[in-house]
């Protein structure tokens, strides 16, 4: 009795320490069915402003970018979605193997049962019990037996109860198990269909790459060019950054030569609560997609070609916003000649830069606030895209925007 008791603790642990990872991996589900989720978002934004650009596109070399925009971000929701089916499928091996523990300890609950049973059936009736009670020795013997009588019948309730326990538990998993084997099924399924759509876009892109490869010549200059105009851009950005700089110094009496702010007490206040809110920041538009990250990237059509960006860039539809992504001050209204413009906000001694505005709603020296409209982003006429560049510096720091905006 005691080695079976011993058993049934072991188990009993087991089966908690099964539960608790079970937990631990729903919560690792739920995690990437979100992830999964936005992915099938960010695609169904991409496809929903490919088809508005469609009549507009002139450039053969923007579609690639855009194919290839697309195939990373499918890449990465194939990705997720096998994540979630091999995880699944842990699960499901975990609960099969609950389920046999269950069966095997149901067994011997019903074996227990059964014995216990044939026991009071030996000794069933009224009469034995009360000689039972009446051949005791003295009151004290009486007392005990009595006891004992009574644990007896709460043990077998006890056993009874655990028996319908069991069962239940047994039923739910075996539901639980088929919602599961339905969901790994719905996964594979759909991963299937994710493949066979990467699969045709890649096809498409080669076909766009070889066209293009056709004018090498041409096309090797224009990336000449749009990488002289946003290194110029980039170059202008950074001059108003260290004015900006030097101005801030001159009024609080410092050297303006210095490469950092000279911050107030209230702007210090700014700069720890902008700090303190990495990772968490609102995108600078209400509705947009990244189609550029931060850092180096190769060129779609000659990989061996590198470019840098050192913001991010914002895929959004004709007519969005461009917003602020915290409180602070208007620093700079910027407007480079052959470019579009852009507005600089300052947070203490952050400053955050939206680029390509074709209208300004704000002023220099202006206070705003999270979500203030700073302007409307320009909408190329030649391949009828509408995006924001972000850029985000700590002093004449260059930061990763990634980590600052919430999910980018």
């Amino acid at each position: 009795m005691v080695t079976r008791r011993i058993g049934y603790l072991l188990l009993i642990t087991v089966l908690m320490l099964s539960v608790s990872a079970v937990y631990g991996q729903s919560d690792q589900q739920r995690e990437l069915e979100a992830k999964r989720a936005r992915l099938q978002e960010e695609i169904r934004q991409i496809n929903s402003m490919l088809s508005k650009q469609q009549k507009e596109r002139q450039n053969v070399v923007t579609e690639v970018e855009d194919l290839n925009q697309k195939i990373r971000v499918r890449q990465e929701l194939i990705r997720v979605t096998n994540r979630q089916a091999n995880l699944l499928n842990r699960e499901v091996n975990n609960n099969m193997k609950k389920i046999d523990d269950l069966r095997e300890e149901l067994e011997d609950l019903k074996e227990n049962y059964a014995e216990t049973v044939r026991q009071s059936y030996r000794s069933k009736s009224k009469q034995s019990r009360l000689m039972f009670l009446l051949s005791s020795q003295d009151f004290f013997q009486a007392y005990k037996r009595l006891q004992y009588m009574k644990q007896y019948a709460d043990y077998r309730k006890e056993q009874g109860e655990s028996i319908k326990s069991t069962t239940e538990e047994l039923q739910e998993l075996n539901k639980t198990l088929i919602a599961q084997r339905k969901e790994k099924e719905q996964l594979v399924a759909e991963n299937k269909k994710e493949q066979l759509a990467l699969e045709k876009e890649r096809k498409q892109q080669q076909g766009l790459i070889a066209s293009i490869r056709q004018k090498e010549s041409q096309y090797t200059s224009q990336i000449k060019k749009k990488q002289e105009e946003t290194k110029a851009i980039d170059r202008h950005i950074e001059r108003l950054i260290r004015e900006a700089i030097a101005e801030s110094n001159k009024k609080a009496g410092k050297s303006a030569s210095n490469a950092t702010f000279a911050l107030t007490p209230e702007a210090k206040v700014i700069a720890n609560n902008f700090a303190a809110n990495k990772g968490k920041l609102i995108w600078p538009v209400g509705k947009g997609v990244k189609s550029r990250g931060y850092g180096e990237y190769s060129d779609p059509v000659y990989p061996a070609v590198k470019n840098f960006n050192n913001g991010v860039i914002i895929a959004t539809e004709r007519g969005e916003k461009a917003r602020a992504v915290f409180g602070g001050e208007v620093s700079a209204i910027i407007a480079i000649p052959g470019a579009n413009k852009a507005v600089q906000v300052r947070h203490g001694n952050y400053i955050t830069t939206y680029y390509n505005l074709g209208r300004i709603y704000v002023k220099k020296g202006q206070k705003v606030s999270a979500k203030t409209e700073l302007g409307e982003i320009f909408t190329s006429p030649s391949t009828g895209k509408t995006e924001l560049k972000f850029l985000l510096y700590r002093d004449t720091n260059r930061l990763n925007p990634e980590d600052w905006i919430y999910r980018m």
